[in-house]
């Protein structure tokens, strides 16, 4: 058995050290040209394998793979371009050049493969941040860039990444309609239709929600139902929005400074440049800093648009705001408050619940401001449907990865809390009589979890529904 495995790792290794060679020898003969197209590329891929076919037994089937990988070396990911064809795989993590994890099916496993060298890795990285005209490098050791695909693509490089370069992929294989989100139970037809009746009226929407909840994802979405004849002016980070409807979109991309310090566009400017260009309707991928009080000032002179945000919950979005507003502007918590109820109506809360699922949790409705604090009216809220007998414990907020989180309050409460199993699953329930002598209990298994939108509230603010022709 051993000898079968160090025969098995022999062949690995030179068909390595073939590909390599060859590489090399590619490599050589290219450089003295400006520039190769793909075709001339093929052809040169073909004449090294054949050269080398001659000098040493390479089965065919092992030529055919070892040409598909030399092209992908030059022209796309390497070793990396198996998982981005792979469209069950929505993350790839590299954490140096032998350690790379995806995800797959919203689970986490670490891949069997690696890059041969540092060199390979550091060279597949320069490929992808020099398309989207990017820079990395010692001095500049952090840069996000994206694929041909729309796919982000984040690089962290040593000295800072202290184990070798890192390299997270965030795939996006399809463009996710809601018609898609529906039938993904993400969200409702009737939250759904809501949704798209504030979206043409020119309600500012803000998508709030945790790393990876799908914001950007709901976000293109949403962006679907933007009238044809308005004027669009997207802002992103890395350009991922895909509005194919209408015919005057404007995107717009931040930039990074050169390795002078200068030349860097941020979001900031970007919006400040967006409003002198007419719009209808300004998209921003994802506020984080100072830009959210020019996007706020931008909502507050009549101009519409969406945004997203990193909060676990419509509250902490608000606060979110408030600080990043500050950052840009020493103004009165007050001041800002009422900024902020001024600009935006709808938050938007995403999240992944337990089963890995993504779901829309709630929405709710800036209504004003009460003694110093903005007033959330839920609409929509997800609730969970609860086994037949049982009820759901206190304290229990959907959208919560984990049960921990459920206990601490619990216990907070002075609730005691038992765990049991029945039918093979564990469970969790917290000890006590309730009507009817049942258990409230919560179930502690893998299995996807039950539930829906549910309708809550009805529209306070209703002129710009007025304004646009429709009636709840």
């Amino acid at each position: 058995m051993a000898e079968m495995t160090e025969e098995k790792e022999g062949e690995r290794s030179n068909r390595q050290s073939l590909r390599r060679r060859i590489q090399k020898q590619i490599m050589e003969e290219i450089e003295s040209q400006r520039s190769i197209s793909d075709d001339e590329l093929w052809e040169i891929i073909d004449r090294e394998v054949m050269e080398a076919g001659k000098q040493d037994f390479v089965p065919l089937k092992e030529k055919l793979d070892l040409r598909t990988k030399l092209f992908d070396a030059f022209r796309r990911l390497g070793i990396l371009q198996e998982l981005v064809d792979d469209g069950q795989v929505t993350e790839i993590m590299v954490n140096g050049r032998e350690k790379i994890f995806i995800e797959r099916k919203g689970r986490m496993e670490q891949w069997d493969k690696g890059f041969d060298s540092d060199e390979q890795l550091e060279d597949m990285i320069q490929q992808i941040v020099s398309r989207v005209n990017r820079m990395v490098n010692v001095s500049s050791p952090i840069v996000d860039a994206r694929l041909e695909d729309g796919s982000r693509v984040h690089v962290v490089l040593p000295p800072i990444a202290l184990d070798g370069p890192v390299v997270t992929i965030r795939k996006f294989p399809e463009p996710i309609t809601i018609e898609k989100l529906i039938r993904y139970q993400s969200l409702t037809d009737e939250a759904a239709d809501f949704l798209k009746m504030l979206v043409v009226s020119g309600y500012n929407i803000f998508i709030s929600g945790g790393t990876n909840s799908g914001k950007s994802t709901f976000l293109n979405a949403l962006s679907a139902f933007i009238p044809e004849d308005e004027r669009v002016i997207t802002i992103e980070d890395s350009a991922e929005l895909q509005i194919q409807q209408v015919p005057n979109l404007v995107r717009l991309e931040s930039r990074n400074a050169n390795g002078e310090g200068e030349g860097a566009v941020t979001i900031r400017d970007l919006i400040k440049a967006a409003l002198r260009m007419n719009p209808s309707r300004i998209v921003v991928g994802e506020v984080r800093g100072g830009e959210a009080f020019d996007l706020l000032t931008a909502f507050n002179t009549g101009h519409s648009g969406m945004g997203t945000g990193h909060a676990n919950s419509p509250q902490d979005m608000l606060s979110r705001l408030e600080s990043m507003v500050l950052m840009a502007a020493e103004l009165p918590l007050g001041a800002i408050r009422s900024q902020i109820c001024a600009a935006i109506d709808i938050i938007v809360q995403l999240g992944r619940l337990r089963d890995k699922s993504r779901r829309v949790l709630s929405i709710v409705e800036l209504t004003g401001i009460a003694q110093g604090e903005i007033r959330l009216k839920p609409l929509f809220m997800f609730q969970e449907e609860k086994e037949e007998g049982k009820k759901m414990c206190p304290g229990w907020q959907m959208g919560d990865v984990s049960m921990e989180k459920s206990q601490k309050k619990l216990q907070e409460r002075d609730v005691k809390i038992k765990d049991w199993e029945e039918d093979g699953e564990k469970k969790r329930c917290r000890e006590g009589e309730v009507p009817g002598g049942k258990c409230l209990s919560v179930p502690k298994g893998k299995g996807r979890v039950e539930g829906k939108l549910v309708r809550v509230g009805q529209l306070v603010r209703t002129e710009k529904l007025a304004a646009a022709g429709f009636e709840l």
